[in-house]
């Protein structure tokens, strides 16, 4: 498998510069490892 193209971005959270797997797309809030987890829903276990 080929490693993945990684784009820089700042996060919107804590504002740190971060590389993302994808194109961040303008008008969207990218989020460093931390701050993403920060904002993912708590994962339950309703399977």
């Amino acid at each position: 498998m080929a490693p993945r193209e990684m784009h820089k971005a700042t996060c919107a959270d804590c504002k740190k510069e971060c590389d993302v797997p994808f194109k961040p797309t303008e008008g969207r809030p990218v989020y460093c490892r931390d701050c993403f987890a920060k904002h993912r829903p708590p994962r339950g276990f309703d399977r």
